[in-house]
């Protein structure tokens, strides 16, 4: 049983590769305090400039592993052959004692396993884009990817949109500005922050 400090409360944030959440969580961290990223484990290497507890708790995929057996993650998923992606319940913990709300960027199967198990405490959201079409332009405007692995996101991101329903609320990210802004509304409402 997780010891639950601070309000209780948990926000997910979730979508398709290059629908924009990591923006939008960015935007709502920097103009709220009293929101704290929950750092994601991973078995991945680094990739650019990542940081080893601030990107994500890099690990071995032994050690993952024996974290799965001990159930020290709320969530976990292999989310690509061979890698593993997770949210250790000590990460939480450690925001709600620091008496913030921990807002998780996590995949949308991880997403839906956080919303099972905190239910009206969790404030699940769904980022969308404008067509799968546009997903694939963002992707390759990255240049980070090979044509395989945008291949792969597409195809992916094209399942991931048939779950939109099970969240909570459904953001349209067609123009930033106004998802950031619509989904400010919904977390404040969320958090009864009044602005």
């Amino acid at each position: 049983m997780m010891n639950m400090n601070g309000n209780g409360k948990i926000i997910v944030i979730t979508a398709p590769s290059g629908a924009g959440k990591t923006s939008i969580t960015h935007y709502l961290l920097k103009h709220y305090p009293q929101i704290c990223f929950s750092v994601s484990a991973a078995t991945r290497k680094p990739r650019g400039e990542e940081k080893d507890g601030q990107d994500y708790y890099f690990m071995s995929q032994d050690d993952f592993e024996n974290k799965i057996n001990n159930q020290d993650f709320i969530e976990w998923e292999m989310v690509y052959e061979g890698n593993y992606y997770g949210t250790l319940k000590t990460e939480i913990e450690r925001i709600w004692a620091e008496g913030k709300t921990p807002m998780l960027d996590i995949d949308v199967k991880g997403a839906i396993h956080v919303k099972s198990q905190f239910k009206k405490n969790c404030l699940s959201l769904f980022i969308q884009p404008p067509s799968i079409e546009v997903l694939q332009k963002r992707l390759e405007g990255r240049g980070t990817d090979s044509a395989e692995n945008i291949a792969t996101r597409v195809s992916k991101a094209a399942y991931e949109l048939s779950f939109s329903h099970h969240f909570d609320f459904c953001i349209l990210n067609e123009e930033l500005t106004k998802a950031c802004s619509e989904t400010e509304n919904i977390v404040c409402d969320f958090l009864e922050i009044n602005r």
